[in-house]
């Protein structure tokens, strides 16, 4: 114990950045204590990254019958049940949570089943009993929640990404609100499982911010597919009809369902932890505002991950709390390095993705080629299917350097998560060209790319 605490360290939040920290902290001597008002693994773990790519994979599976036929397999018809699915993916996750409380226990962190709020700089309120803490140093790693709009009409009738896990049935029909990552996630998910699925977005097209070439592939995959996109309109109403829901839109359209989802981001949750009585500042969109060092305006408090508003990722969020463990209690300044995070869409197709886009790509670097690979997978050469696989590369003309490589297609995020150690050791166009192939597969052809696909600048 340090000085009168009764904690050198109190992390609020139980999810991969708060767990990571605690944990870490602790095996550097520090008596730690961590508080999770649900449940212990977060959003990802819980209702986030992990049970998703489980729906993922099953909803694959009616890609995977119709290929079968191609390859001389007789299938029959196939049968969903979505309670199977649910119970099993429901036993993964317990197991998971179980994981994360036995590594916390194993490291000699005090678990807190309860919300703790602060009630000051170094003291919190653990809400169910009222007991209150003191701490010494205090770590926020809330996380976030999904994002709904409050004022719109009938909004009360809608789900978000939360619940959509936890659906009793399959609805026949869906429309999905939102045309982020996790929007176009779950249609395809969605979809894949047989749903009639509508993705409605407020932009022209889908997937803003990503590389204009794999925004286009899952446009086009997802039409092929069967998946209503409606852009350049928003929900003005929420009408409940029976067991039918009616969105109504601002182009006057109206786009029916069983089920409503709303993933249209998410934001941080700050909401009543008492920060402002703790003297912690927040942007204006509730994230906790940190400097370099995950510190916020209050000298002993602490902040990552989601909460932060910085970069949504659960690794960031881990590699943010195993820093800031090891700069307060093993004296190891490190500092997290946010350039060249590989990311991965868990679309059909997938999408894996490191390093600029070819738009950034050239602001940044003038003198641009543009390497792109477009071709049919070679499963879909027997199966029949017109899946594709789509490849680039951005260098920079002046340096040879990687700055860029977008994927979309089977595996794109087990290949990106390869490609994003190279581009941060500083690989040139030169080292992927001497780069030995590796045959037969879709990877090969980031090596055996050699005449630009368009250039960008001065060519000499």
């Amino acid at each position: 114990m340090t000085d009168s605490y009764d904690y050198d360290l109190f992390v609020i939040g139980g999810g991969s950045g708060g767990v990571r920290a605690a944990r870490i902290a602790s095996t550097h001597g520090a008596k730690v204590a961590i508080a999770e008002e649900y449940r212990y693994g977060g959003t990802c773990v819980i209702r986030g990254c992990v049970p998703k790519k489980l729906f993922v994979y099953a909803s694959r599976f009616s890609h995977s019958f119709e290929d079968a036929a191609g390859f001389g397999w007789t299938v029959g018809e196939p049968q969903f049940d979505w309670s199977t699915l649910i119970v099993n993916k429901d036993k993964e996750i317990a197991r998971l949570e179980g994981l994360y409380r036995a590594n916390l226990d194993r490291a000699g962190v005090e678990t807190f089943s309860d919300r703790a709020e602060l009630t000051g700089p170094h003291t919190i309120k653990l809400t169910s009993d009222g007991r209150e803490i003191s701490a010494k140093t205090v770590l926020i790693a809330t996380g976030g929640r999904p994002n709904v709009d409050t004022k719109l009409s009938g909004i009360e009738h809608t789900i978000t990404s939360d619940e959509a896990f936890h659906l009793e049935k399959l609805p026949k029909r869906i429309v999905i609100a939102g045309g982020g990552y996790i929007a176009v996630e779950f249609a395809g998910i969605f979809a894949g499982l047989g749903v009639e699925t509508t993705l409605i977005y407020r932009g022209e097209k889908i997937l803003r911010g990503f590389d204009e070439d794999m925004r286009d592939v899952v446009t086009k995959a997802y039409g092929d597919h069967g998946i209503n996109i409606v852009t350049n309109t928003v929900f003005t109403e929420i009408e409940k009809r029976g067991d039918t829901l009616v969105g109504h839109t601002s182009s006057g359209t109206a786009l029916e369902g069983d089920q409503i989802m709303f993933a249209i981001g998410r934001s941080p949750y700050t909401d009543g932890l008492g920060l402002e009585a703790a003297g912690v500042k927040t942007s204006e969109y509730g994230a906790v505002v940190v400097d370099d060092e995950a510190r916020t305006s209050a000298e002993n408090i602490f902040a990552v991950g989601d909460v932060t508003d910085r970069v949504q990722l659960t690794p960031v969020a881990i590699r943010e709390g195993h820093a800031f463990a090891n700069r307060m209690y093993a004296r190891q300044p490190r500092q997290v390095d946010y350039d060249l995070i590989p990311t991965a869409v868990f679309s059909s197709p997938e999408i894996g993705t490191v390093g600029l886009t070819e738009d950034e790509a050239v602001a940044r670097h003038p003198n641009l080629d543009v390497f792109v690979a477009n071709f049919r997978a070679m499963k879909a050469t027997l199966s029949g299917s017109d899946e594709r696989v789509v490849m680039k590369l951005l260098v920079d003309r002046e340096t040879d350097r990687v700055v860029g490589c977008h994927i979309a297609g089977d595996s794109a995020a087990e290949i990106i998560q390869v490609v994003g150690t190279t581009l941060r050791m500083g690989a040139t166009k030169a080292d992927f060209d001497t780069t030995m192939a590796l045959h037969p597969s879709a990877a090969e052809e980031l090596v055996t790319m050699r005449t630009p696909t368009r250039r960008h600048g001065t060519v000499s």
